[in-house]
């Protein structure tokens, strides 16, 4: 099956890592047809293993390869064409979508957060399909209500999230 791990924290706050080394220790733990979508921490790769066997070997061959605690997740090809094409809003020059990746149920505590802020003009949130989905101005990402909430420790391990940009490069690479 093919699979899009999708890693936390990856060249912010100090964690660097080149791809390359990212995709040899996708490799060296028994993954095949491993290739990075950019430098945002989006491996693709192919395994016959479950996807929670595949999150615990993959975290733990980061942690040890790079000295940090590796927090990833993991989507099917399918899933993330799904999620690329299910995407409830319209790009727009002036606008950021987001995408959110996590465990179960992730998407209800973001959406409960999302209700609970306050939101500027233009900034939306919404689930389709269990996916997490936010817009919102470009140049006030960090600067909304719901923007600061996404750095909370207590939310480290259970998501991350990818520009809708990025999930559209990553569906292509499928396809190459």
């Amino acid at each position: 099956m093919k699979y899009c791990a999708f890693l936390r924290g990856v060249n912010v706050n100090g964690t660097s890592m080149k791809m390359a080394e990212v995709s040899k220790v996708f490799t060296n733990a028994g993954m095949q047809e491993v290739s990075s979508v950019l430098v945002t921490g989006n491996i693709l790769f192919s395994s016959d293993k479950n996807r929670s066997e595949l999150k615990v070997i993959l975290e733990n061959a980061l942690s040890e390869y790079f000295n940090y605690e590796a927090f990833l997740f993991l989507k099917t090809e399918k899933e993330v064409v799904d999620i690329f094409n299910k995407n409830p809003f319209t790009k727009s020059e002036d606008l950021h979508i987001y995408v959110f990746v996590g465990i179960e149920n992730i998407e209800n505590l973001l959406l409960d957060e999302f209700n609970n802020s306050l939101k500027s003009e233009n900034e939306k949130g919404a689930i389709i399909n269990q996916t997490f989905y936010w817009q919102v101005a470009k140049g006030n990402t960090l600067d909304s209500n719901f923007g600061k909430v996404l750095g909370k420790k207590s939310l480290k391990e259970k998501m991350t999230s990818r520009n809708i940009n990025t999930i559209e490069k990553t569906v292509k690479k499928f396809n190459s």
